[in-house]
């Protein structure tokens, strides 16, 4: 704890740091001002919602994983299983290329038709970030993740492209319409082929799919959340959305491309090779502190951003057991997350598989699995 002395001198430390950063809280404020008077009502309106979500490794709670096992997994909010496949950081790429191209899995079928729409037969050329893993030289595991976010692209790319809709949807993507794992300008082929597929969905079977994505957590909002409450910006006791500037989300990323639209091009900038949405703070309940969150709308639907809203207002409203946050997300989080007694049955298995491995020394896997490994935890 601290004494009295230094206790005054924290005191007296942290009162200067306030006074020399309020001129940069008087810069945020002067930033966000223009949004005043361009926050807009949202109108609920009806449509089918759905959400996809890929099994976050950070689900993956398993007691006992010498060699990092990962589910990747997707699902919707309605429980249907689009993608599944286990993979360890060690898994070689070559595996990965033959069950993608000459496997009869049908789970594999959308990173597969995804691949081939862009023109790419091995998955060292869809990303910079996943190379041949050489054998003298350890691996970065970093690569699964990515792996999983290519397969998230894949399905909703697949829905859009092939699934049958019954009535106009509503898809909502877990994360931000923009990405950077796609090498070169694939990601503007892939967004070619999103809207081909929505225009194909329209002039055969006249429904109209919109896709929006949210983000749990925002460095936009993070940056302007005190100037905007000051400033009194979405603070009125409605919904509202208010569309967001590039250059104020420029102001928030360390790598300004990541916010970079198709106006650019205009200007005489780099194209934009990352960003597929336009985003929009957005907040769906009516109190003046309620949540405000971070939406991209699909950069070719953007003039359709009042009615998109109202889709997406009226999935929040009943949300649970996140107030005011998409119901179809927080279900497909649900349907997605490895749990209980799923965890259980993937940690029966991999003992077993380390078992029949190990063959006469199996029963030193039980032994093992009592040593403390860290007994540091104890420290506290």
């Amino acid at each position: 704890m601290f004494d009295t002395y230094n206790l005054q001198r924290l005191k007296e430390y942290i009162k200067r740091c306030m006074e020399n950063d309020v001129i940069l809280l008087d810069t945020l404020r002067n930033e966000i001002r223009v949004l005043k008077g361009n926050v807009r009502r949202i109108v609920p309106r009806n449509a089918t919602s759905i959400s996809l979500v890929g099994t976050d490794g950070g689900n993956n709670k398993l007691r006992f994983d010498p060699f990092l096992v990962n589910v990747i997994r997707v699902v919707d909010s309605s429980n249907n299983e689009y993608y599944m496949d286990v993979i360890t950081p060690t898994t070689r790429i070559e595996e990965i290329n033959r069950r993608i191209f000459e496997g009869k899995e049908s789970k594999l079928d959308s990173l597969r038709k995804m691949m081939k729409y862009l023109g790419v037969d091995d998955i060292t050329k869809l990303t910079p970030m996943i190379r041949y893993n050489p054998p003298d030289k350890p691996v970065n595991p970093s690569w699964v993740q990515v792996y999983r976010e290519l397969v998230e692209w894949a399905t909703l790319f697949s829905i859009v492209r092939d699934k049958d809709f019954g009535t106009d949807t509503l898809i909502v993507f877990d994360g931000l319409l923009r990405s950077k794992v796609f090498a070169g300008d694939l990601f503007v082929k892939y967004r070619e082929g999103l809207e081909e597929g929505i225009r194909r969905q329209y002039e055969n079977n006249r429904r109209r799919i919109y896709i929006v994505g949210i983000a749990k957590h925002s460095k936009v909002i993070d940056r302007y959340r005190l100037a905007m409450y000051i400033e009194n910006i979405m603070t009125g006791n409605y919904p509202c959305y208010v569309e967001i500037p590039r250059n104020i989300e420029e102001k928030a990323y360390v790598w300004p491309e990541y916010a970079r639209g198709d106006e650019v091009v205009q200007e005489g900038r780099e194209i934009n090779k990352f960003v597929a949405g336009k985003m929009f703070f957005v907040k769906f309940g009516s109190g003046r502190y309620d949540p405000i969150w971070a939406v991209d709308i699909l950069l070719s639907q953007v003039e359709d951003a009042p009615q998109i809203m109202g889709y997406l207002l009226s999935d929040a409203i009943d949300g649970f057991p996140v107030p005011f946050y998409p119901l179809s997300l927080q279900k497909a989080h649900e349907n997605a997350a490895l749990v209980d007694f799923d965890m259980e049955i993937i940690q029966d298995e991999i003992l077993n598989s380390l078992r029949e491995v190990l063959r006469g020394d199996a029963d030193k896997i039980d032994t093992f699995r009592l040593i403390d490994l860290d007994p540091s935890i104890n420290r506290y």
